[in-house]
């Protein structure tokens, strides 16, 4: 699927991608609608409705991703909650060997998240997948998420790379579509993003259905 020899960089989403989306999923419409349904005094079922359609209206945008903007909208600390379920945090198989098989290479690793910094680190601190980049990259540094065309514009300033000879992994499609109208020329879409979800269905992009799929052979 990959020619090794034509990626010198390599891109990496992480919630979805590296780490299993259910953690996420279950963090936003589960817990924190239990925890907002405790704090008003309303039933859960009317906290999730209410919480899913704040959620729709800002899909996409960096209000979206942003911890402290949760934090203050629902008078809830969000850091906090996002501790408490800490357990179900996530790497998807096979990633561990492919970004140490990549490292090998000696390709150049960065993760390109649209996490606030507050999730990156938590992430990281429960994971330790942060050994293996070159650089953590998180879209409120630029102040735009990964699906506007000017994060990968800021992206480029600050993380030189050439997009023919670069690789981007992403279970985003909106993502995706804005980094191949910036030129990024390997793109594959992550079929599962949630292990406890449906496959997803995805015709515009390369299916990455395992990363073992696609781990480069590294001799010993």
């Amino acid at each position: 699927m990959l020619n090794w020899d034509a990626i010198d960089t390599v891109l990496l989403d992480m919630d979805g991608t590296l780490l299993d989306l259910h953690y996420d999923n279950h963090f936003w419409l589960e817990h924190v609608p239990r925890r907002y349904a405790e704090k008003h005094g309303i039933p859960a079922e009317e906290a999730r409705a209410q919480l899913r359609a704040r959620y729709d209206r800002l899909a996409g945008s960096m209000q979206w991703y942003c911890v402290d903007y949760w934090s203050r909208e629902l008078e809830l600390d969000i850091a906090r909650l996002k501790r408490e379920v800490a357990h179900l945090i996530a790497v998807h198989s096979d990633v561990v060997p492919f970004l140490e098989a990549v490292r090998a290479l000696g390709k150049r690793v960065v993760l390109v998240t649209n996490a606030h910094q507050v999730s990156l680190a938590l992430k990281m601190e429960q994971t330790g997948l942060a050994r293996f980049f070159d650089r953590l990259v998180c879209a409120h540094e630029f102040g735009v998420p990964k699906e506007e065309a000017s994060f990968w514009t800021y992206l480029a300033k600050q993380e030189p790379f050439a997009p023919d000879r670069t690789l981007l992994i992403d279970d985003s499609l909106p993502v995706l579509r804005s980094a191949r109208a910036h030129g990024i020329r390997h793109l594959l879409a992550v079929a599962q993003p949630d292990t406890r979800a449906p496959r997803k269905q995805v015709e515009e992009f390369p299916v990455l259905t395992r990363f073992a799929d696609v781990t480069p052979f590294t001799p010993t």
